[in-house]
């Protein structure tokens, strides 16, 4: 990554989606006065409008406002109606009409272009929810058929892609994530967004497991609280993670890209909860430190050992399957 400074260790930085509240230059301004090393800009109306007049020139004057602050970037596109007024996350690369389909490839490749003139470490992406008119073997061909361009697009700007499994899209697992891997035969600039409360939420193995499992294909972390079998994205403490075990992962696989505080749902609080949050991942984080042994550990059990890995899996228990989605 290009601009962020590890000043903890991890980079870590917090979600504009939390922050809605506030102006653009205001947001970045708190967050590098709390400490942050980054922050993840979502593409939306109220900060850095991806549809509106003059986009490139008003990304050149956030690019000078991110290094004047030091603060490193990811670009998201999770926002929730940048396209369309009436649907939520709409319309999607799984969209049943091919104009509707490409309005979303469209935003996708712009958000490539400014992300390379941020100079962000990672575009993060999702597929959407499946349409019930399509079936799922064709939503996959759907998907694969709209990243195309936004691949290549990634591949003349040398920036990554972070597809993000999202409980109740098409792509919503790890495993699901690998499947979408495969069809593009492990392209180097196809990587994952992991969401380390979804991984608490729905997967199989704890949130630390996943991250090791999922190492080798990691380009943005996204971390909240959450609780087993219900996606709602929590301030630190209200739920059920294991943070020292996560935050000790990510540093022992060496994840460099940035480590985004994702709480969509606290913009009416959102200085407050970023200096919370800031807070509580740096007592962590200082608590995995002196709790380390200065010998160097042993490999740990279930570590990907190459990019050819794959991500154990096993039923999800139907009490544990997510309620309410609420990104």
């Amino acid at each position: 990554m290009s601009r962020a400074h590890h000043r903890n260790g991890l980079a870590l930085g917090y979600g504009t989606n939390g922050l809605t509240d506030l102006r653009l230059d205001d947001a970045l301004g708190v967050l590098a006065d709390l400490g942050y090393d980054g922050v993840g800009l979502t593409l939306d109306h109220m900060h850095l409008d991806p549809l509106g007049p003059g986009l490139f020139d008003r990304v050149a004057r956030v690019a000078d406002r991110l290094d004047a602050l030091g603060l490193g970037v990811t670009v998201e596109t999770g926002a929730r109606y940048v396209l369309d007024p009436r649907r939520k996350h709409g319309p999607t690369l799984l969209d049943p009409e091919p104009r509707a389909r490409a309005a979303r490839v469209a935003l996708l490749v712009n958000a490539v272009q400014v992300a390379a003139d941020l100079g962000a470490h990672a575009v993060h992406c999702f597929s959407g929810i499946r349409p019930a008119s399509v079936g799922e073997d064709a939503a996959w061909e759907l998907l694969v058929d709209s990243l195309g361009p936004v691949l290549a697009a990634a591949e003349a700007t040398d920036v990554p892609l972070a597809v993000e499994p999202e409980p109740g899209h098409l792509l919503g697992s790890l495993a699901d994530f690998h499947r979408l891997r495969r069809r593009f035969g492990d392209h180097p600039l196809l990587g994952l967004t992991l969401d380390v409360g979804h991984c608490q939420c729905l997967e199989p193995l704890p949130p630390a497991d996943c991250i090791r499992a999922a190492a080798p294909w990691l380009r943005h972390v996204q971390i909240e609280d959450m609780r087993r079998g219900v996606h709602e994205h929590l301030p630190f403490g209200d739920g059920e993670i294991d943070f020292p075990s996560v935050l000790d992962a990510l540093e022992s696989v060496g994840y460099e890209g940035l480590t985004v505080v994702e709480l969509p749902r606290h913009s009416h609080a959102g200085p407050d909860m970023a200096a919370r949050s800031l807070e509580f991942l740096r007592g962590q984080l200082s608590a995995v430190a002196a709790n380390r042994p200065t010998a160097k550990a042993s490999p740990l059990v279930g570590c990907a050992p190459g990019p050819r890995a794959t991500a154990r899996r096993c039923p999800v228990p139907e009490t544990a399957r997510p309620r309410k989605p609420s990104c």
